[in-house]
């Protein structure tokens, strides 16, 4: 006996008609025509079937506080850091906690299966930390929380930042942050990037860091990363997050740089929606874009995943929790748009953030957690094109969302009655 069964599905790697068996929380069959009772049975209708999707880079200490106590006009990146200085004052426990669950609960119905948070700890109250390690646990039944311990206003910057990093991963917060090019002098920015990696390695954790997010091509910082990386034997467990700057330095010194960053086994996470919005706004025209390279990055082996970033926030007044529109807006900003390119698009979404973040038992294979959403799509591309319809989302074998399938109806003579945009695919 299953617990739940869903049949008919496609798979993201192109796999057709099979059947996904789950017991307890865990897949246990995956093939065609899988025979066996169970408690539930859902009919796949060969919709596309994916591993959840995950967002490796996030802050929602912040996030739904648009307006609070007043919007970011400028629009720029340090208007938003001005501003959030001013809203942390005002900030209570009980409303940064309603905040973030509330968001928690918009990004299941959007399929979300785990989220990295940095989360603000030059606060001397620590109340952010605490609050989301609150989020953390109430949410753990259907969303995996990993926290990054972010010194915003700059590790050496902000007087009391070190010791509340140090404070805020002895209360459990799960990654060491840092943000470089905030510090005063370079020289601090990169004094800054060695410190926090030892400390990641002296605790054996991850390492995710706000990297070069700017314009000026002078940024480098991420190049120190890669060098610490490697000296301190953390290949494979660094993110550098933004890279914003890489889209500005001249093609001879990223042609030296993208090798070192291979090298290290550098994570890179750019986010779509915000870098093309946040960056660039010193600019007449042409603007530039702000995204950082990720065609040049792929090619040459590393890992990229999109993140959203923020939410109705200081840096952004828009966003859903759709991974799907971040994908897209990777798609666009890149630009790329060969069929291999798109496809890539959706994994930027899903499997590799998860190897980013070093999530255990993330798949679509036998023995894999049994967490899952059936999209109204039949391919990865079509998924992004249409932000398919999350018609059902499962956590640990059981549905814990679900969405109506998406019908248009028209009512013109002699024309289709009922129109769905998966129907409109080519051939």
């Amino acid at each position: 006996m299953f617990d739940l069964l869903v049949r008919n599905v496609t798979l993201p790697d192109g796999r057709t008609g099979l059947d996904v068996a789950c017991r307890h929380d865990r897949i246990v069959e995956i093939g065609s025509g899988v025979i066996g009772e169970a408690r539930q049975i859902i009919d796949g209708r060969g919709y596309l079937l994916s591993p959840p999707f995950i967002d490796s880079h996030f802050h929602m200490d912040a996030t739904l506080s648009l307006g609070i106590p007043r919007l970011n006009l400028s629009g720029t990146l340090l208007e938003g850091i001005k501003l959030w200085g001013e809203l942390k004052p005002l900030l209570t426990h009980e409303a940064v906690v309603a905040r973030a669950l509330r968001y928690c609960d918009l990004a299941v119905t959007q399929g979300m299966g785990a989220i990295r948070t940095h989360v603000d700890v030059c606060d001397d109250r620590l109340l952010c930390v605490e609050a989301l390690l609150e989020v953390k646990k109430k949410i753990a039944p259907y969303l995996d929380l990993q926290i990054v311990a972010f010194p915003q206003d700059g590790f050496y910057r902000s007087k009391t930042a070190r010791q509340n990093l140090i404070r805020a991963l002895d209360m459990g917060v799960d990654v060491v942050g840092g943000i470089p090019h905030f510090e005063r002098t370079m020289a601090d920015g990169a004094a800054s990037l060695k410190e926090l990696c030892e400390i990641a390695a002296d605790r054996g954790l991850l390492v995710d860091i706000h990297c070069d997010e700017t314009d000026d091509p002078l940024s480098r910082h991420v190049e120190a990363l890669a060098y610490e990386t490697r000296r301190l034997g953390l290949e494979g467990r660094v993110v550098g997050s933004h890279l914003t700057s890489m889209h500005s330095m001249d093609n001879y010194y990223v042609s030296k740089l993208i090798p070192l960053l291979a090298e290290a086994g550098l994570h890179a996470t750019p986010n779509p929606l915000i870098n093309i919005t946040l960056q660039g706004r010193h600019d007449t025209y042409p603007k530039r874009r702000g995204m950082t390279r990720v065609p040049e990055l792929r090619a040459a082996g590393i890992n990229v995943s999109f993140g959203h970033d923020c939410v109705m926030d200081p840096w952004y007044p828009l966003g859903q929790g759709c991974m799907l529109e971040v994908a897209s807006m990777g798609i666009h900003a890149a630009p790329m748009t060969s069929r291999e390119a798109m496809r890539w698009a959706f994994d930027a979404v899903t499997v590799n953030p998860a190897k980013a973040m070093q999530l255990d038992g993330y798949g679509l294979d036998k023995g894999c957690r049994a967490d899952f959403v059936l999209l109204q799509a039949k391919d990865p591309i079509e998924a992004i094109r249409l932000r398919a319809n999350r018609l059902k989302v499962v956590r640990a074998g059981k549905v814990i969302a679900e969405t109506p399938e998406r019908l248009s109806l028209l009512h013109l003579d002699g024309r289709p009655v009922q129109v769905n945009g998966a129907d409109y695919a080519p051939p």
